[in-house]
């Protein structure tokens, strides 16, 4: 009775039923004992535009604010030169000249200071005499956070997840004091520590100082940056009753001839605390209802969960993609690590990773609107470096797409676009959008096709190949980074791009288009294999170094070249590749190595080697607030990088992870549970999607599959491997079974038909 008094309560004030919070509970959630001390252990709130980290500073309770807009967009320096040409490197390779191609690709990168992310601002409230903390927690069904004092002071804080807004509320607090702090753009540049991983001095960017400017219960902040480039910070509190305050909180971002309305504007206009988080909390019940899942492991299942709250949080339509550090920037007085930018050689992809079986399409539309905003960049960038037509994509790159330089071998790799092209093509297969696929995914491929076409050249033996190529990031940033032979990396990225370029291309009935990219990919060689089938970097160089990017099995997965399916020749090439890989060791992994071996041993059927690897993520690659920190926090010896600057393309990996081993449907057909140790005798997903545009509900009971549920968005022939040994359809609703075999049934759909098999325990 007191239970269903609650969430009949929790209905009334903020739209939460039963049935939500059976999806996401408790269990999951963030908790602490007390206030965290450092910004990247900070309890995390935000919406893809703005976010929030909340954690305790001295004697104050500090609230980090950022803005994903928040970019210093100044030209790399010394780095276009017109000489500067993907020829002309090919030139100083040959001529042994490689400190000429470091000076204009790396050396900028390091040496200056942006473009780069920068912080927004501060909110600081006297909390020194609320006593000890006593509870700290982010809810994450209903991203709010929580902190309790023992003097019954109590925060409320949320970032609403479809406005431009950050709510809190202090509550049995008599005597308010707030301040808003600036970043110290101006001043002594601190010289102690710099570089693009520990940050530079914020001063470095030559920013004179903005103001903090309050008018009775409101501050107003406005920093000028480079290029006309501004923003403003304003925040807005006001008493209700004698021991309750509310506020509110806002930032704008100013570019040159793109007008927005002012943060004080929005801030003016604000809807009340509670009214607010009515809509808010209507986003996350819906963003939950999507999918869900259920596992024996507690750890994987909250770190699982952590993973979607995040994601929830950063991935928005409109809004820029997953950076590195996305809506969390450093609040520590320096430039962000990295610079806080798009790495496209791994760390973006990997990030839209879950979204698409977690059945968040509109979140992972926003990367490719993103792609798709900034292709005139991406065009002038492949004229000016490659002196060709079609497209290709810099592998670092600023908000608006520009380059910025780095390891040149993979800052400026010519097959960045084709991975990212990856993206377009599971858009098109979880959606089944056909409009997608005519306006967008098969427009990308094509010019990227046409790209690589124009790139690459037939050699002796009529094999195609790349003048030079690399694999990331194998020797770093010396001239051996260059191999003259095609790496697996590349070779797999380019028959991936013209074999699907083929398969779109057929979709749409351009039979000459498809036979032309289908005779390129028919001239590209068999993957570089070592005698015992394990795949090499390149033909010269054999998996022989401990190294954080797993670049040369990136035909096993992501791209699903050599696959389990293919029967005994890829089974041995899989089997062998990841053993070797294990038998080098982890010395010189980072945390997303151990989560994406989590989907490598998923692909290969191993889930107890998938549970091993995710759960050494979880436990020993991220910091309290479960952030992805890069290093082996526990310093036992799982990696030499025990250092820990936050980025969060490993948290994302790992909920990919856990996916490959509930569902899996890259092969032709779905397969349920494909991947999970045999001592999980009770597992469930509800919801997850596999290519098709089919929604699928899995459970397992007492060690065996219970039931199955298909239900086809788009309608559509669906095949699924059956779990069962004898079975029976339990019911069905615009569905027709179409083939039924020993090992798979074939199902016809009308859109939104449903199927559900049942064990029929024989």
């Amino acid at each position: 009775m007191l239970k269903r008094l609650l969430y009949l309560f929790l209905g009334v004030l903020f739209g939460v039923t039963e049935a939500t919070v059976a999806q996401v509970s408790a269990k999951h959630n963030l908790v602490f004992d007390k206030l965290p001390t450092r910004w990247d252990e900070a309890l995390p709130l935000g919406n893809g535009f703005i976010g929030e980290l909340i954690w305790q500073k001295g004697n104050n309770l500090r609230f980090s604010l950022d803005h994903a807009e928040l970019w210093d967009l100044r030209p790399m320096e010394g780095m276009k030169k017109p000489e500067f040409t993907y020829a002309w490197v090919q030139e100083q390779i040959k001529k042994n000249n490689y400190a000429a191609v470091q000076q204009y690709g790396d050396v900028p990168y390091e040496r200056e200071p942006a473009p780069s992310k920068i912080p927004g601002a501060a909110l600081e409230i006297e909390s020194q005499t609320w006593g000890e903390v006593s509870s700290a927690r982010v809810d994450i069904q209903k991203a709010t956070a929580e902190v309790n004092w023992a003097n019954g002071a109590k925060l409320t804080s949320f970032v609403h997840a479809s406005a431009l807004l950050g709510y809190f509320r202090v509550e049995g607090v008599k005597d308010f004091k707030i301040s808003l702090l600036a970043p110290k753009y101006e001043g002594e540049v601190d010289k102690t520590a710099g570089g693009s991983v520990a940050g530079d001095d914020l001063a470095r960017l030559g920013y004179q100082q903005g103001k903090v400017l309050q008018q009775g219960n409101a501050y107003t902040y406005r920093q000028k940056g480079w290029g006309g480039f501004e923003y403003e910070v304003s925040v807005r509190w006001k008493p209700l009753g004698a021991d309750v305050w509310e506020g509110v909180w806002a930032i704008s971002v100013h570019y040159p001839n793109k007008p927005k309305p002012a943060a004080s504007t929005l801030t003016a206009k604000v809807v009340p605390f509670e009214k607010a988080a009515l809509t808010h909390l209507s986003w996350w019940k819906n963003f939950w209802a999507k999918s869900s899942i259920e596992l024996p492991d507690a750890v994987l299942e909250k770190q699982y969960y952590l993973e979607q709250y995040k994601f929830g949080s950063t991935a928005r339509r409109g809004a820029p993609p997953i950076s590195l550090q996305a809506v969390w920037t450093a609040d520590n007085g320096r430039l962000p690590p990295w610079k806080g930018d798009f790495h496209h050689d791994l760390n973006t992809q990997l990030s839209y990773w879950p979204g698409y079986t977690a059945n968040h399409l509109e979140e992972t539309l926003g990367y490719l609107d993103h792609l798709d905003q900034n292709r005139p960049a991406y065009r002038e960038y492949t004229k000016w470096f490659y002196q060709s037509e079609g497209i290709n994509v810099p592998g670092v790159t600023t908000l608006t797409g520009v380059p910025m330089g780095g390891w040149i071998q993979y800052s400026f790799s010519p097959t960045v676009s084709s991975w990212l092209a990856q993206h377009y093509y599971l858009q098109w297969r979880y959606s089944m959008d056909r409009d997608f696929l005519q306006k967008r995914a098969y427009p990308w491929f094509k010019e990227v096709a046409t790209f690589l076409e124009k790139n690459t050249f037939l050699n002796a033996q009529g094999q195609r190949q790349l003048p030079i190529s690399s694999s990331p990031e194998i020797n770093d940033n010396r001239v051996t980074a260059w191999f003259s032979e095609n790496t697996n990396y590349d070779l797999s990225l380019m028959r991936f791009t013209f074999s699907k370029a083929a398969e779109l291309a057929a979709e749409l009935k351009l039979t000459q288009e498809a036979a032309h990219w289908q005779k390129i990919f028919g001239q590209f060689a068999p993957y570089a294999l070592s005698e015992n089938a394990e795949l090499k970097f390149a033909p010269s160089l054999p998996y022989n170094q401990s190294h954080r990017h797993f670049s040369h099995v990136m035909a096993i997965h992501p791209l699903g070249e050599i696959r389990w399916e293919n029967g005994e020749n890829d089974q041995a090439i899989i089997k062998n590749s990841l053993a070797l890989l294990e038998k080098i060791g982890p010395d010189w992994w980072c945390g997303y190595s151990y989560a994406w071996l989590g989907s490598l041993k998923a692909r290969a059927k191993d889930g107890t080697g998938a549970a091993k690897t995710l759960r050494t993520f979880a436990t020993a690659f991220c910091l309290p607030n479960s952030f992805h920190a890069n290093g082996d926090q526990t310093k036992s010896g799982l990696s030499k990088f025990t250092y820990r600057p936050f980025t969060l393309e490993g948290n994302f990996a790992f909920a990919a992870g856990i996916q490959e081993m509930l569902l899996q449907s890259y092969a032709g057909f779905i397969e349920v549970f494909p991947a999970i140790p045999a001592d999980w005798k009770d597992v469930s997903f509800k919801e997850l999607r596999a290519e098709g545009a089919v929604l699928v509900s899995g459970k397992r009971t007492g060690g065996l599959v219970d039931e199955v549920i298909l239900k086809s968005e788009k309608g559509g022939i669906a095949r699924l491997k059956l779990p069962f040994k004898t079975h029976f359809v339990k019911e069905k609703k615009g569905a027709v079974l179409e083939k039924m075999e020993k090992e798979f049934v074939e199902v016809s759909f009308e859109k939104g038909g449903v199927i559900v098999f049942k064990n029929g325990y024989e």
